[in-house]
């Protein structure tokens, strides 16, 4: 296992990119099958799953379309599920099938009121595809169609992830080491 320091906060290797990219395309597998004939929209909300959707489009065989969103929330956090708005959606969802990519799970809160953000301008369908979940500390029933791993509930960097911004580069996933 290797360590990395980020800022002040020393973390060591819990998935390798070899291992993060199988799941990936297995996720994709499952998305091919599914969406056979659907033209999906993809929606990764950023920062956190550009590497994770990028990743995520190469291994996608069928027609499908990637598109960016950001979170808008209240206190600069995503996890409180406090959204103020959903920014970048530009197109229009009527009758299309809605993947949402997302990096990671963690109560859900979030990721329950952009569906029904989402909800409202008709699609046919809404997913969420995330890269990680951590289901013990999941607070809101959600049905998370494609998962890649589960985790337990560590602080995490790598893979599109950050601590204070930092770490998004690296390429396999690190939890922080305790002490």
């Amino acid at each position: 296992m290797s360590r990395v320091t980020i800022l002040d906060k020393t973390f060591e290797t819990s998935i390798a990119e070899a291992d993060i990219l199988k799941r990936v395309k297995a996720v994709a597998d499952r998305i091919n099958h599914d969406f056979a004939g659907k033209n999906p929209l993809l929606l990764a909300v950023l920062n956190g799953a550009f590497i994770f959707a990028a990743d995520l489009v190469r291994a996608i065989t069928i027609p499908c379309e990637l598109s960016f969103v950001k979170l808008a929330s209240y206190q600069g956090t995503t996890s409180t599920g406090t959204i103020k708005e959903v920014i970048g959606i530009n197109e229009d969802l009527t009758g299309r099938h809605v993947i949402i990519v997302e990096d990671i799970v963690d109560t859900g809160r979030t990721m329950k009121r952009m569906m029904e953000t989402l909800g409202t301008r008709q699609p046919a369908s809404i997913s969420i595809c995330a890269l990680l979940v951590k289901p013990e500390k999941l607070q809101v029933p959600l049905d998370i169609q494609y998962c890649a791993l589960e985790i337990p509930n560590d602080f995490i960097v790598g893979y599109g992830l950050d601590y204070n911004q930092q770490g998004r580069g690296l390429r396999d996933i690190y939890s922080i080491v305790e002490g």
